[in-house]
């Protein structure tokens, strides 16, 4: 990958949607991994106004020191950047308490993970509209466009998507170019969801570098009956993954009037 040609011609992309729309720039969610981080800093190469947002819910320390560490050095870096911390922990819990109670089950921790997700996407569209900025995604294609590990309306409820078209490493690859600091491109992807550190791998059972590589050989026609061992053990991973959610990246699907009904 031209790492700097893409970097110019995304940022170059982003400008121009955003003075196209008449938008001042740019609303990023900072995490602390790897995809928010090069988001916000092709934002912030714009020369556009870019507000970072801190959004913890009862958020693992590191992510918050690593989120805190990025912000810092993207304003020492641009100055068209901003930042604002929205504590939606009370948020969240007040939410939770006017649900009814349910048990602790896989599926409570499932969907209360969602409901952080789409509080968060709430936000970054509150300050957007009160700065008249856009709000950037952070998925990649791996997310995006392989397994769907992301939220419907929640991550995914975003105005544009600047990096949905770079696999995972790739995007590694650009942090570094970018100078994302170690901390962050050490760290294991984790989509901060869970009060505890959970990574993604431990949610989805692979590497990203397994599912590109999924991603591949499907994309050349092979199946999971074309492998043996881990690799097809990978495989029944992605397609498990990519069939289920289909949902989150077909278009709603819309029941079309008959001409004989109307």
């Amino acid at each position: 990958m031209q790492v700097e040609r893409v970097s110019e011609s995304i940022t170059k992309w982003l400008k121009d949607y955003a003075q196209n729309a008449g938008m001042k720039g740019y609303v990023v969610g900072i995490s602390g991994g790897i995809d928010s981080a090069v988001t916000s800093t092709l934002c912030a190469a714009t020369g556009l106004d870019t507000l970072c947002v801190e959004m913890p819910i009862h958020q693992h320390l590191d992510h918050v020191t690593r989120a805190q560490e990025h912000i810092k050095s993207l304003k020492a870096r641009f100055n068209n950047v901003s930042d604002v911390r929205s504590d939606l922990t009370p948020v969240f819990d007040t939410f939770i308490k006017t649900m009814p109670d349910a048990d602790p089950s896989p599926l409570k921790e499932l969907t209360e993970g969602n409901t952080r997700a789409r509080l968060r996407m709430t936000t970054l569209y509150y300050h957007g509209g009160m700065n008249s900025l856009l709000v950037a995604g952070t998925g990649n294609k791996v997310e995006d466009f392989g397994v769907g590990f992301y939220t419907k309306y929640g991550d995914g409820g975003v105005d544009v998507s600047p990096i949905a078209d770079l696999l995972k490493s790739e995007v590694y690859k650009l942090g570094k170019y970018l100078s994302v600091q170690q901390s962050i491109l050490k760290a294991a992807p984790s989509d901060g969801l869970y009060g505890a550190e959970k990574t993604d791998e431990e949610q989805i059972g692979a590497t990203y570098d397994e599912l590109e590589w999924a991603m591949e050989e499907i994309e050349k026609g092979k199946t999971a009956e074309s492998f043996v061992g881990r690799e097809k053990e990978v495989m029944h991973i992605y397609l498990s993954y990519n069939s289920r959610n289909q949902h989150k990246m077909n278009p709603i699907p819309l029941w079309e009037f008959p001409g004989n009904l109307r």
